[in-house]
């Protein structure tokens, strides 16, 4: 893994937020229909697919707290791991030029 690799998945993961928080916001919204986000990943890169969900033709809002307020911790969680993971690569680049100069 490389730090663009965790950059990407930092970046798809703001996206997945942005997308939960527009979802949360709208949850007392008449009519609203949520979108979902995907994540997609290989092994360099990770890529968010956001979509409307089907709308069930309810007049209330389809925002469904039980599965927005759990993507947000998945993505709260994942954000860490990715800035735990660039630091501590960037401290060991840093012992190496240590080590060198």
């Amino acid at each position: 893994m490389n730090i663009s690799s965790n950059v990407s998945s930092i970046q798809s993961h703001q996206i997945m937020m942005n997308t939960n928080a527009n979802n949360v916001a709208n949850v007392n919204t008449e009519g609203f229909v949520p979108s979902d986000t995907k994540m997609l990943g290989n092994e360099n890169s990770v890529s968010a697919n956001t979509r409307k969900a089907d709308n069930t033709g309810s007049k209330m809002s389809q925002t469904d707290l039980a599965k927005e307020i759990p993507d947000q911790i998945v993505a709260q969680g994942a954000t860490a791991v990715n800035v735990t993971a660039i630091k501590t690569e960037n401290e060991m680049l840093g012992s190496l030029l240590d080590i060198k100069a």
